[in-house]
């Protein structure tokens, strides 16, 4: 059932969706055929929540950090220089500043866990951190693209969100559900989520009636504005979302350092819409209908450069084609 609650659970009747199948219990961080759902339940602050997850998944989290090359490679000695250290602290400050809640649960996942908060920050800047590491270290341990893909499809009788997750070999077996509670008792959330990650920036739904996939759509350079706001942050404040129209409003409003697809579902309005973002305030929404559409990596509605547009345009043509 895609909802807790039964006004929300009777309005998804005609809705087909499919998430990740797993067992309810998780053996070893590598098994990756296993998936754990944790119910934190209500905590009274963002650090709590952090906290009480980073400690039910620290063994987790804590192997994921060590073999994520990326990590390892890339993100920290870049962290190092004058330059990324200028970049961190104002992607710091701008996060902090607009999602303080959710800066705590980063800060409270590294106490629980036990693993350096700079490496919980980073995992979660990676996207923002990335387009500015230097080509030469960039070649030397490359990350992939190509990340997610939906085909969607609203009409009188069927409406359903196939997605396709996607992502970097070291989350094999680094993932995990997460259900928390509100602070104020007022709704509920269900999300699929990174290990040592804010959930979600794979997909996720809450009671309220919203659900939500996500397509990156890695852009060129000039395309990225330093500093802004980041991709897991607006994703987790979607999980906060009280209906369609204030999802659409969470995704399109941030300021954010690059774009992102958003595939956004109603189901009390039986509506999905995708909704392209960029940096400096761009958006496009577009209402899916009786046709199906398809999303992957490039962006479909927004004129926004990408890098290896070639690579992305190909796969898009290939699975149109099927």
């Amino acid at each position: 059932q895609l909802f807790e609650d039964k006004a929300a659970a009777k309005a998804t009747s005609s809705w087909s969706h499919t998430f990740c199948r797993g067992s309810s219990h998780a053996g070893s961080p590598m098994d990756a055929g296993e998936l754990e759902v944790f119910d934190a339940g209500r905590c009274t602050d963002g650090y709590q929540l952090g906290l009480a997850v980073g400690q039910r998944f620290s063994e987790t989290i804590r192997s994921r950090m060590q073999v994520d090359l990326f990590l390892q490679e890339q993100l920290l000695p870049f962290a190092s220089t004058a330059a990324g250290k200028q970049l961190l602290a104002a992607l710091q400050a701008t996060n902090r500043e607009r999602y303080p809640r959710y800066w705590d649960e980063l800060v409270g996942m590294a106490d629980g866990s036990g693993v350096p908060l700079l490496h919980v920050i980073l995992v979660n800047l990676r996207k923002e951190i990335r387009p500015f590491i230097p080509k030469k270290d960039h070649e030397r341990r490359e990350e992939e693209d190509d990340d997610c893909s939906d085909i969607l499809m609203v009409s009188e009788s069927t409406a359903f969100a196939a997605h396709n997750e996607d992502a970097n070999v070291a989350l094999l077996g680094h993932t995990y559900v997460v259900k928390a509670t509100s602070p104020d008792g007022a709704s509920s959330f269900t999300a699929y989520t990174y290990a040592g990650e804010l959930p979600t920036c794979a997909f996720g739904f809450n009671s309220n009636g919203v659900a939500f996939t996500l397509d990156s759509v890695p852009p060129a350079i000039g395309e990225v504005a330093a500093g802004a706001i980041a991709l897991n942050f607006v994703s987790r404040d979607l999980l906060e979302a009280r209906d369609l129209d204030d999802a659409m409003h969470r995704v399109c409003s941030p300021g954010v350092s690059i774009g992102h697809c958003y595939n956004l579902m109603g189901v009390r309005a039986r509506r999905i819409v995708t909704v392209e973002t960029a940096s400096r305030n761009r958006f496009a929404v577009h209402e899916t209908g009786p046709v199906p559409s398809f999303h992957a990596n490039m962006y479909r509605h927004l004129q926004v450069e990408q890098v290896d547009m070639i690579s992305t345009a190909q796969q898009a043509l290939h699975l149109s084609e099927r």
